[in-house]
């Protein structure tokens, strides 16, 4: 038994089993739908394939971050029982809980002076983000202290790499990250955009694909240029998915027929409600550990 606890936002979007199984401790954003709050606590409250579907029929939604005084709660429920904290936040570039949660650290370290807690910005999302997760569950199931541990993930998480795909561009024109002209034309052509998280955590457009036969490939290809060990990568990787789990499917299957050294099958994960209300169905993520992130 260890004597901290690896704690990190519902938004590394793997499954409450996974989290439970691996011993680590989550807290939960929040979401709504149509006006209705949920919590986003890994499909508990709202399954991602019914969100999804209502999405299609117009449902709207709206997304909000873990309070301070949320934080503060949950933190304080550890430190109680006596032990340190490693919690990951969910990417600076994405959303502002890094600095609410380390707010609620200065508060919570007057109270409990003796008491480590560290808060990490991960420059990480969805199920990356959970790979990232996973390895930290591994170095301290092998015995690695917090301190060892802290720094061994500030200088190694950009060597998570985040590439996402989507067949679907109508939520990403609903936020405004696509014009219309633009979105209306791209869907003419059945041009899949290809996006990565880049070195400071932000969702960065990269190509335009036409089809999706094609983006499937080069999604994969994109791993084969990264990937630690290029096609020799015997690491982990993880997949999300909004509603196209056939999609998800197919970059697995290419995955694993490319790497023939990888650990284990592609896991699979649906993209939870706080990421998939701005991506809405239609998008592939693929996660895996390769060169550091620069640009």
């Amino acid at each position: 038994m260890s004597d901290y606890y690896l704690s990190c936002c519902s938004t590394a979007d793997l499954s409450k089993e996974w989290f439970e199984k691996r011993d680590i401790k989550y807290v939960c954003f929040h979401f709504e739908l149509d006006g209705k709050e949920y919590l986003d606590d890994l499909g508990v409250s709202m399954p991602p394939e019914k969100m999804y579907r209502l999405m299609t029929k117009g449902a709207s939604t709206k997304t909000s971050q873990v309070t301070i005084g949320e934080y503060e709660e949950y933190f304080e429920a550890m430190l109680k029982e006596g032990k340190d904290i490693l919690h990951l936040c969910l990417s600076s570039g994405i959303s502002g809980t890094y600095n609410s949660a380390s707010i609620a650290k200065e508060e919570l370290q007057e109270k409990y002076p003796d008491r480590k807690i560290y808060i990490v910005d991960s420059l990480a999302a969805s199920s990356g983000f959970g790979l990232l997760m996973d390895a930290l569950a591994d170095k301290r199931d092998a015995g690695m202290g917090i301190d060892e541990l802290y720094h061994w993930i500030e200088e190694n998480k950009l060597n998570l790499h985040h590439w996402f795909f989507s067949t679907d561009l109508t939520f990403y024109i609903k936020g405004g990250r696509i014009s219309k002209t633009s979105g209306f034309i791209g869907s003419v052509l059945s041009i899949c955009p290809l996006l990565n998280v880049d070195f400071e955590g932000h969702l960065i457009p990269r190509e335009k694909i036409r089809t999706k036969r094609k983006v499937i490939e080069r999604i994969v290809e994109q791993m084969e240029v990264n990937a630690q060990e290029g096609l020799n990568y015997s690491g982990k990787c993880f997949l999300s998915h909004s509603a196209c789990i056939e999609d998800a499917r197919a970059v697995a299957a290419l995955v694993e027929s490319r790497f023939p050294k990888l650990n284990g099958k592609v896991e699979i994960f649906p993209i939870g409600a706080t990421i998939g209300s701005h991506t809405g169905p239609g998008t592939v993520a693929l996660f895996f550990w390769g060169k550091k992130r620069v640009d």
